[in-house]
């Protein structure tokens, strides 16, 4: 997400360089590019120029600190601005005293509206909640079957009725309070185009329903056109925050930097993958640094945790600086690394690894291969990788349908992990 963009900004630090004293000339040039790259982005035009004016102001005559070089001002600067633009800070939810806490979905038809209010409810599941999901989308063909869908696939009740979608609204709400569900989100009718007869409804059953929070879901991939979008419904309903759909698509990322400038409202979830749970909250300080190339290791680690079991983790650990972390320890670590995501996404979490990884060969069919080649390996080999001589290697390449030179590299790469974590373990102080 956003390449295009960390590309071009990442390009304007390398310029920087070994530069003194930032001169007007300086910002210009750097001003330049930084509107070049954001337009190319596709963020609304007078949301860069309000950008520009604030970046001037901060930086003509910056002084180089002694932590700073010119460069890092620069980052700092820019990093400041891309946080306030995603929306400063990460949207708090809070419940209803009186259950449920009611959410309502809007947007248009297409956005990706229906899977993530699903995404939404297995996020409150998560969280240690009790959602129920109400199908008021009786307009688009199989849409409350969608919901049923999903519901099952993430073990949360879905409720719908036939008839009118405002009256479905209010005996969905009637169901939870019944059944004790704490959490309700709503499902509505969207369209191809915004038009008043959706609106109308969308409004009535906000009306009815009476949302804590009123979720617009926009597809990210858009761009700046989601802004008209997200003025209209907020004109009708007042959201309270957007929800970006298909961000794993979203090469430039005009959607996610305009919308709040323009309706000051934040984004508030993002969905990151097409899987029911690649959804997670919007932390706007993290994404401006994975878009600067400084990684979000705080994401990484939540992930992490929701995946590995602590003990495992401790014990892998111990392995690893010991030296006898063996193949089928690092088979392990690899079934355990492809339930936070796709690997290329997670990768991208790491500092500096981002740019890093452009063009390279990193990603779920790679680390396919690699599982192909140590399962096509002895118990023994697995244990002790240096008997993998040429014969043997021709066996393990022909058994996981690789080449030789695969399973070279890969034997190559773990002696030298092994190496490296062996004497980083020698120098870890006693515990």
């Amino acid at each position: 997400m956003f390449e295009s963009l960390s590309d071009r900004l990442g390009a304007v630090v390398g310029k920087l360089r070994n530069r003194g004293r930032l001169s007007a000339a300086d910002v210009d040039e750097i001003l330049g590019e930084i509107r070049t790259a954001l337009l190319e982005a596709d963020v609304n035009v007078t949301v860069v120029r309000n950008v520009l004016a604030r970046i001037r102001e901060k930086a003509v005559g910056v002084d180089v600190s002694k932590a700073l070089d010119p460069a890092q001002q620069v980052v700092k600067i820019v990093h400041a601005e891309l946080i306030g633009l995603l929306g400063g800070e990460a949207l708090k939810i809070t419940y209803a005293s009186q259950p449920p806490t009611v959410v309502l979905m809007a947007g248009l038809q297409g956005s990706g509206k229906t899977t993530s209010a699903a995404k939404l409810a297995s996020w409150f599941k998560k969280q240690g909640r009790q959602p129920m999901l109400v199908g008021a989308d009786l307009q688009r063909p199989a849409a409350v079957e969608q919901l049923r869908v999903l519901g099952s696939q993430i073990g949360v009740p879905v409720f719908s009725a036939p008839g009118d979608p405002v009256e479905t609204a209010r005996l969905g709400l009637e169901e939870a309070r019944r059944l004790g569900r704490n959490v309700l989100v709503v499902d509505t009718a969207g369209r191809l185009a915004i038009d008043a007869e959706m609106m109308d409804q969308v409004r009535r059953i906000s009306e009815t329903v009476q949302p804590r929070y009123t979720f617009l879901v926009v597809d990210a991939m858009t761009g700046q056109d989601a802004v008209t979008v997200a003025e209209a419904f907020n004109a009708t309903l007042s959201i309270d925050g957007v929800i970006l759909s298909k961000l794993d698509g979203d090469a430039r990322g005009g959607a996610a930097l305009s919308v709040k400038e323009v309706i000051g409202k934040p984004i508030a979830f993002a969905a990151t993958g097409e899987k029911l749970d690649a959804f997670e909250q919007f932390h706007p300080d993290r994404m401006a640094g994975r878009i600067l190339g400084m990684g979000d290791m705080l994401s990484l680690i939540e992930q992490a945790e929701q995946v590995f079991e602590k003990e495992e983790a401790e014990k892998t650990a111990k392995k690893l600086v010991s030296g006898k972390f063996t193949l089928d320890d690092f088979l392990d670590q690899l079934q355990q690394l492809k339930k936070m995501g796709p690997v290329q996404n997670v990768l991208g979490m790491l500092p500096g690894v981002g740019a890093q990884l452009k063009g390279a060969e990193i990603g779920d069919d790679q680390v396919q291969r690699t599982e192909a080649i140590i399962r096509s390996m002895t118990p023994e080999e697995r244990e002790n990788p240096s008997i993998i001589n040429g014969s043997r290697r021709t066996r393990i390449a022909k058994g996981s349908g690789t080449q030789v030179q695969d399973v070279n590299r890969l034997v190559k790469q773990f002696g030298e992990m092994q190496k490296m974590m062996k004497q980083f373990g020698g120098r870890l102080p006693p515990r």
